[in-house]
């Protein structure tokens, strides 16, 4: 586990990466650039609250985004497994906890904006903690006309600007559109080329 130390700023994406492939890498590498983080950490969730089939073994997704995420910068963590929360919500006020004086920032695809009011607690993710969202193929105009977009409107960086994310005071989120790599976990899964059990 990478140290974390006061004044760092911090980007979670969390998920359940099963399987993790070249579009979380993609992303990851441009919200380094685009928001001017430090480190990013993958959040490697147990499952997903709103899906009712569990993903594969932990260990081995923890070794699959091992094998794919090679960068100094970035850390493939268990952190909610060994936490034992189960809502982001519940995970990012658990790292505020453990990490004092660090900037963290959630990051998302624009498809999470989209049904992100069905999140428990999501006006705590939005109100404290700074939120990166990152547009993926089809899902920009969902996103943004999304209920938390429209409630957090007041608290919206232009894109072009997102490197002032992490100095604004929360709440603050920026949308910003990224040449993407049109992969999803659950198209990889559809394809037989990775098997959840």
């Amino acid at each position: 586990m990478t140290y974390l130390t006061a004044g760092m700023t911090v980007g979670l994406l969390g998920g359940s990466f099963d399987p993790p492939h070249a579009g979380h890498v993609h992303i990851t590498r441009e919200a380094l650039k685009r928001f001017g983080l430090d480190r990013v950490w993958w959040l490697v969730s147990p499952g997903n609250p709103l899906k009712e089939r569990g993903p594969a073994a932990m260990e081995r997704r923890m070794a699959a985004a091992r094998a794919i995420m090679r960068h100094p910068r970035v850390t493939i963590s268990d952190f909610e497994a060994r936490s034992g929360t189960t809502y982001t919500a519940e995970t990012l006020a658990a790292l505020k906890a453990r990490y004092p004086g660090v900037r963290f920032v959630w990051l998302m695809g624009a498809d999470n904006l989209a049904q992100f009011h069905r999140w428990k607690d999501w006006r705590f993710i939005m109100e404290n903690f700074h939120v990166g969202v990152l547009a993926r193929p089809g899902d920009r105009i969902p996103a943004k006309t999304a209920k938390a977009a429209a409630v957090y409107d007041f608290a919206k960086i232009p894109g072009k600007q997102s490197r002032r994310l992490v100095k604004a005071q929360t709440p603050a989120w920026c949308f910003t559109n990224v040449p993407m790599v049109d992969l999803s976990s659950t198209e990889i899964r559809a394809q037989g080329k990775w098997a959840s059990r």
